[in-house]
């Protein structure tokens, strides 16, 4: 019943979905503000890979090793990087402390999630500031990368966000994206980063990269629900983190729904 319910708000208009995931996320920060929970994305695993991680980062491996994947594609030692949509922390903290980037500045429409965040990391070159994906508040070339992990399906207006990802951008800098459509959403969403001046560099289908990640992460995420959120809403939750016999992870398997990564360059000149 609740689940339907979200579906419904989400079709309704841009401006409904954009309201829903803003108190969605709101809501999953209050709920559950422990500081062990940095992760929200679906993972991914391959064959051999096996990334040398502290301690303290082994038990979200798998949503470390997406964020892995998708940003590097390129060398963004030494850059200016923001991540749009950077939820509870984690992946913006992984990206400083391991990938040796000058600054990384986290950026997520739910004040309460850049409040954990901020409460969450103290790193040198880290910070998170709340913002709209379809309004940056950045000046034109501004950064040398942004990522965009797991998030962009949740924008109201995705032309809006594009087009704002190409303003902050510097000349020749990257866009590095990852998640997950229908097949006829991704063809569209493709032609929208085209038509705003992106050149597509790489493009790769990961779904079963996914569905591996998610087979492996379903009882930690079961463990990490039951324990920090409310249980009139487990099932919604646990339908919405992908794991194993709910409804996304079924879309997956069945080829509803695909999920892509890609590194998109901007030419301005």
């Amino acid at each position: 019943m609740i689940q339907g319910v979200i579906v419904w708000i989400i079709k309704l208009s841009p401006s409904s979905k954009r309201w829903f995931w803003k108190f969605w996320y709101n809501l999953f920060a209050k709920k559950s503000g422990s500081h062990s929970f940095r992760f929200m994305n679906y993972g991914y695993d391959e064959d051999g890979y096996c990334l040398d991680l502290l301690e303290e980062d082994e038990a979200e491996r798998y949503s470390i090793q997406l964020y892995h994947h998708t940003a590097t594609q390129i060398d963004i030692s030494k850059k200016n990087l923001l991540e749009v949509g950077s939820g509870r922390g984690g992946g913006s903290s992984y990206i400083q402390r391991y990938l040796k980037t000058r600054t990384v500045t986290g950026l997520d429409i739910s004040s309460d999630a850049v409040q954990l965040s901020n409460s969450s990391f103290d790193t040198p070159g880290l910070s998170f500031v709340q913002g709209d994906s379809e309004d940056l508040p950045f000046e034109d070339n501004s950064f040398d990368v942004v990522l965009n992990v797991e998030s962009s399906h949740c924008y109201g207006n995705i032309e809006k966000f594009i087009s704002e990802v190409a303003r902050i951008l510097k000349d020749s800098g990257c866009l590095l994206w990852t998640d997950f459509r229908t097949n006829k959403e991704m063809k569209n969403l493709f032609m929208l980063f085209k038509k705003s001046g992106f050149v597509i560099e790489r493009e790769k289908d990961i779904t079963q990269n996914i569905i591996r990640a998610l087979k492996l992460l379903t009882p930690y995420r079961k463990r990490q629900i039951k324990e920090h959120v409310p249980n009139f809403i487990q099932s919604v939750f646990e339908s919405y983190a992908g794991v194993t016999g709910g409804s996304v992870n079924k879309a997956f398997l069945e080829g509803n729904l695909i999920y892509k990564s890609a590194t998109l360059r901007i030419n301005k000149g």
